[in-house]
């Protein structure tokens, strides 16, 4: 008799009568694949299942997008998806992303099992379905990521898949619990999706109030004029890659319109290089900064260890813009004085002057009008970034002083409760996902008696 780890055996519990815990070796055949993305012209050619119509879908179907590929005659035999295998991640650069399961719900005649995926075909007594559910539980999913090497990727090899105790009860129960849950699960994300379009309207909500804010006060009766601001038209999918009609943007009589370069002075402090490499400093990355939440991610670390980037100093009041698109959510108001901030090169540190309130224009900069000149005048194709000087030269609106810091004061009020909003609709979806993880661990180990 195989003898199951004390790790193991308590994960699972105790199992109920006619279950047992076996190594997945001995109920499926696994063999990781060796299919890359290479086209050649003396092999067959196919269409590739690659890891990210796994990481994405519990199933693998026909309507999924499939890359095109070519493989040998071998590989078409070894890798051609058929009906019940279930693909799983064997390698990512993070080890939670190891063991994610997708089943595979109709044979495919020439659509391979791609790189970096791992295929588990079921013997006659496992049913895949089933499978599927047990490498989504814990039990299972974390002896797939324990046993995953290394430090910057990591690797699950075939030992420790085949190596890996599952728990297996009747074929029929193990049918049983698979309907079960793909109802539950079905009901329970059916739950999360609403949340999440929930989550989407209020963010749209936060945005449209910083925008009417910002460029047209807190007036419903003001009389408008024209400012000379361009802004993006079009639908949002086409503002995003910067493609729109441009309109003229209209502001309350008494404001104005002046490029940023006349309201703030930007990258005005670098970091010397030849400080102290002990010098301890905190760092800020475009990735730890995001519109809705500012800056969230501080890194402590000496001058010696901190990245070629570390170079921007920052200051109580300063402005954080990404000039990289690809993190052109990355803006935020620096709230507190830091007094060893630096953030990276990524970023254009803009300086209110004195005249300007310092909190209208960070609401500023975070406006669909400014946000959209940024993307249409940014350049490139793979990672498209616009320059700090030209970043600067974008049109901003400008109201009286005193109107500034009552707009000021308006956003922080209003989005701060749409911001609570938005943690309580964050924290239920957390709370449904925890459900969800229990009541799948519940059922592949026998927990629930109610499964119909």
């Amino acid at each position: 008799m195989t003898e199951v780890p004390g790790r193991v055996r308590e994960a699972y519990r105790e199992l109920p009568s006619g279950w047992k815990l076996e190594k997945l070796k001995f109920f499926a055949n696994i063999r990781n694949s060796n299919v890359d993305k290479t086209i050649s012209e003396d092999e067959e050619p196919v269409r590739l299942c690659n890891y990210t119509d796994v990481y994405y879908n519990d199933r693998i179907t026909p309507n999924l997008h499939f890359m095109d590929g070519s493989a040998t005659e071998m590989e078409v035999e070894r890798f051609q998806l058929k009906r019940d295998q279930v693909i799983i991640t064997k390698d990512s650069e993070a080890w939670d992303d190891i063991g994610i399961p997708a089943w595979v719900a109709e044979d495919m005649p020439k659509v391979l099992c791609g790189y970096h995926l791992s295929v588990l075909e079921p013997s006659p007594d496992l049913d895949g379905s089933f499978l599927a559910w047990l490498c989504r539980a814990g039990p299972l999913n974390d002896q797939f990521k324990l046993a995953a090497n290394g430090v910057t990727r990591f690797g699950l090899g075939q030992y420790a898949i085949k190596n890996a105790f599952i728990a297996l009860p009747p074929l029929d129960t193990q049918r049983l619990i698979a309907r079960f849950l793909d109802r539950k699960a079905a009901q329970i994300d059916g739950l999360i999706e609403k949340k999440r379009e929930l989550l989407d309207r209020l963010a749209e909500k936060r945005q449209t109030l910083i925008t009417h804010a910002v460029t047209k006060g807190l007036d419903p009766a003001a009389v408008m004029k024209p400012s000379g601001i361009e802004r993006v038209g079009g639908t949002p999918a086409r503002q995003a890659i910067g493609v729109g009609g441009m309109t003229e943007l209209a502001l309350p009589l008494g404001w104005s319109a002046k490029r940023l370069k006349h309201l703030a002075t930007y990258n005005d402090e670098v970091l010397a290089e030849s400080t102290d490499e002990e010098e301890e400093i905190d760092y800020v990355e475009i990735s730890g900064v995001s519109l809705s939440r500012g800056i969230e991610v501080i890194a402590r670390m000496t001058f010696g260890h901190a990245p070629s980037r570390a170079r921007r100093k920052v200051r109580s009041g300063d402005i954080l813009i990404s000039t990289v698109r690809t993190y052109l959510r990355a803006i935020a108001k620096v709230d507190e004085a830091l007094p060893d901030l630096i953030a990276s090169t990524g970023f254009c540190v803009v300086r209110p002057n004195d005249d300007v309130d310092s909190d209208f224009l960070g609401w500023a900069a975070k406006s669909e009008p400014f946000v959209s000149g940024v993307v249409a005048r940014s350049v490139g194709v793979s990672y498209p970034a616009i320059n700090a000087s030209e970043l600067v030269t974008i049109d901003m609106p400008v109201p009286p002083l005193d109107t500034q810091w009552r707009i000021a004061r308006f956003l922080d009020e209003s989005t701060a409760r749409i911001d609570g909003l938005v943690e309580k609709v964050r924290n239920s979806i957390a709370r449904l996902e925890e459900y969800r993880s229990a009541q799948i661990t519940a059922a592949v180990t026998g927990q629930l008696t109610e499964l119909r």
